[in-house]
């Protein structure tokens, strides 16, 4: 997936919906108004629970590919178990 700039606003829209971010409208020294966001307690809350959530995605997939890598011996009843295909 490539990231483009139309991407960004509705994302930070949602998150300031449910309270994870806030936003303030300053002028640039430029004259022009611009929006800044920054996260609030519960963002970094809903952040940090999210982060430990793919870490533990992140873990048992590794766990797996690890498995599947290493050699079964083959008198180890594992050896008979067939692996899924795509797995």
């Amino acid at each position: 997936m490539e990231w483009t700039d139309g991407m960004l606003y509705p994302v930070l829209h949602r998150l300031e919906r449910l309270g994870h971010v806030e936003a303030r409208w300053e002028v640039a020294e430029s004259g022009r108004r611009r929006k800044y966001y920054r996260i609030t307690p519960g963002g970094r809350a809903r952040l940090a629970e999210e982060r430990r959530q793919w870490q533990a995605v992140n873990a048992t997939l590794r766990g797996i590919w690890r498995a599947l890598s290493l050699p079964v011996p083959a008198n180890h009843p594992a050896s008979a178990a067939a692996i899924p295909q795509g797995a």
